[in-house]
């Protein structure tokens, strides 16, 4: 299983749609995932404060576009991902059949991230 930190509404919207596509997928090629051990780390770097978050529950083998494992972009992990992980990259939209959950990613009181799994 990888994972795909989004807003409701944009997931919404995705599902309307019948795909979905970050603003990654036009300005870098691809959309940024994670493994389940990298989420919370990606989100407490990236999304620092964000409120309306989820995380889609992606499985890898119903994509219908291609799944790259690759260095982070930028070379660096953030702080909690040991250095030379992989990240999953997908070069596509993500077809919405592909994901099998979603989970609430909830801000606490101290601004850290937990993942809900109600």
């Amino acid at each position: 299983m990888i994972y795909h930190i989004t807003s409701r509404a944009a997931w919404e919207e995705a599902q309307a749609k019948g795909e979905y596509r970050a603003d990654s997928l036009i300005t870098e090629g691809f959309i940024h995932c994670s493994t389940l051990s990298q989420v919370l780390p990606v989100a407490e770097n990236f999304y620092k404060g964000g409120r309306g978050l989820i995380v889609l529950a992606i499985e890898p083998s119903l994509l219908s576009s291609d799944l790259k494992w690759e260095p982070p972009s930028g070379g660096t992990p953030p702080p909690g991902v040991p250095a030379g992980d992989q990240f999953p990259h997908i070069y596509g939209p993500i077809n919405p059949d592909a994901v099998v959950r979603v989970f609430d990613l909830v801000l606490r009181p101290d601004g850290t991230f937990t993942l809900s799994t109600s």
